[in-house]
């Protein structure tokens, strides 16, 4: 899982349990997850092969361009990764671990956005697990999204949550969700080399920098090399 929300809603889902292998749905206390609330939704997986929509919040349904509620989970995603799915909802039921889904979606003009999806299996008034409490959120720049809505969304990679995974404690009624985190571009840049500079009379100096917020450090380095050997700069490279 790669956004905190993510974590914070699987972790909520585990108190619920309270010792058993998933949590009702009538447990959920949506004043403990307003924030969220939006982004979340129930689906009703008593046929796997056919999950529907039974709620969705408004933000969700502003993001595919309509009321979600009574449609089919599989409508707006391309055919393979729909049989994907109906595969991984059966899994997620049978062991009673929540799935983690990461996909890319794209608008009729083909604006892409970066997609992680929470799918967390819940009873209906006590028995087996046949529906799920998620919700999706955006990993990247939401800006394609802009006036557009999703037309079709594709599968990327999942991954059943482990029990032993470490989740965080959050209540939404003491404090707000933490922001996203930002896009993948910027999460793992690397650490910029520090800056040498190395002045020989017999060769010629080497300038090693990394970024430009080091720029101003070295033309003042050698602007006062210049200065104190203005006889023989003409060897500086």
């Amino acid at each position: 899982m790669k956004h905190k929300n993510s974590h914070l809603l699987v972790g909520y889902w585990s108190r619920l349990r309270k010792g058993r292998d998933v949590p009702d749905q009538t447990d959920i206390d949506p004043r403990a997850i307003k924030r969220l609330l939006s982004y979340t939704f129930i689906l009703d997986c008593e046929n796997p092969a056919r999950p529907i929509y039974r709620l969705a919040g408004t933000a969700l349904c502003e993001r595919f361009g309509f009321e979600l509620k009574g449609t089919s989970f599989l409508g707006h995603w391309e055919s393979q990764s729909g049989l994907s799915l109906a595969s991984l909802l059966r899994q997620s039921l049978k062991t009673c671990q929540p799935v983690c889904l990461s996909s890319v979606a794209a608008t009729a003009d083909n604006g892409m956005v970066e997609l992680e999806t929470i799918l967390t299996p819940v009873s209906f008034n006590g028995g087996e697990a046949t529906r799920f409490f998620g919700m999706v959120q955006m990993l990247s720049d939401p800006t394609p999204l802009l006036g557009r809505s999703i037309a079709y969304e594709r599968l990327v990679g999942s991954q059943l949550i482990q029990e032993d995974e470490p989740l965080q404690a959050y209540d939404d009624r003491d404090q707000p969700p933490p922001p996203p985190p930002p896009p993948p571009s910027l999460r793992a840049h690397p650490k910029a080399p520090y800056l040498r500079l190395v002045v020989s009379q017999e060769s010629p100096a080497f300038l090693h920098f990394g970024s430009g917020d080091l720029l101003q450090k070295m033309f003042d380095v050698v602007g006062r090399w210049r200065a104190a050997n203005s006889e023989d700069t003409s060897r500086f490279v």
